[in-house]
């Protein structure tokens, strides 16, 4: 950890659990509907943080599980959902990312109590990161709302060797991420915890751009077909229902694609 980010030694920080998902967090065009369609779906409350009116934190039981930006005179494809990977550097690690073919959108930027950088791989798979003080305890976050991220992608290898060059996966440092091949698809473990897949896929041909190189966010839920009548009554779209998976891909009002899963086949499925 570098000198850019100062927190208290009792709270929880990225170096805790580098490499690992974090935070997830959505660029909205109208933050009030945003606001309210999510409320609607995955029964979220909001709170004003540090970042000011144009940030939002969403919370499940009073414990911060995402964060929803306004941002202006963006493309309205652009709205998205973006997984946050923690990192004990953020500097060090746009400039493996830079190094490695990866493209830097944003930053590295402070924000108190932390610094953050928007990056994309070498596919254009957008992702960020983060150095400092984390929102929630880790290990909270994931129980309260739990998140798992998935990259689908051209060549799962290729992405895995990435981003365990960025973000210190399968490294000699001590609690680093595992990196395992299970089923076809790259498993990421933190702390025990499978918290990402990366899939290969013939995605550079596909037409709809939302399908190509991206992570997508997954969200667990008690009643997958109440969210879709939630999204669908709030100005969201269903994209496609998977019975046989108990899961269902929608999207909010801008655009924004995200997964919600029943709890107990997500649990399963990890």
């Amino acid at each position: 950890m570098n000198s850019h980010s100062a927190v208290s030694s009792e709270a929880p920080v990225s170096r805790s659990v580098f490499g690992a998902p974090c935070w997830v967090s959505l660029a909205t065009g109208d933050l009030s509907a945003a606001e309210k369609f999510y409320s609607a779906v995955l029964g979220w409350e909001w709170r004003t943080g540090k970042l000011g009116e144009q940030y939002r934190f969403a919370s499940v039981g009073g414990v911060p599980v995402a964060g929803v930006a306004a941002v202006e005179f963006m493309q309205p494809k652009a709205f998205a959902w973006t997984p946050y990977f923690a990192t004990a550097d953020a500097d060090q690690t746009v400039a493996r990312s830079q190094e490695r073919g990866g493209t830097t959108a944003v930053g590295p930027l402070s924000f108190p109590p932390g610094r953050a950088a928007l990056l994309a791989d070498r596919d254009g798979a957008v992702f960020g990161i983060w150095e400092g003080e984390l929102v929630a305890d880790w290990e909270e976050w994931r129980r309260a709302a739990p998140v798992f991220v998935e990259l689908h992608t051209r060549d799962a290898f290729d992405a895995a060797i990435f981003y365990a060059e960025v973000l210190g996966w399968a490294s000699e440092i001590k609690g680093c991420c595992e990196v395992h091949y299970e089923n076809e698809k790259v498993v990421l473990r933190s702390r025990g915890d499978t918290v990402a897949h990366i899939h290969s896929g013939a995605v550079d041909s596909a037409r709809d751009p939302a399908m190509r190189p991206r992570w997508q966010i997954h969200f667990a839920v008690d009643d997958v077909q109440a969210c879709v009548e939630a999204a669908l009554a709030h100005g969201g779209s269903l994209v496609r229902l998977e019975p046989d998976l108990d899961q269902a891909i929608l999207s909010d009002p801008d655009g924004a694609r995200f997964l919600v899963n029943g709890r107990a086949h997500f649990v399963d499925q990890r």
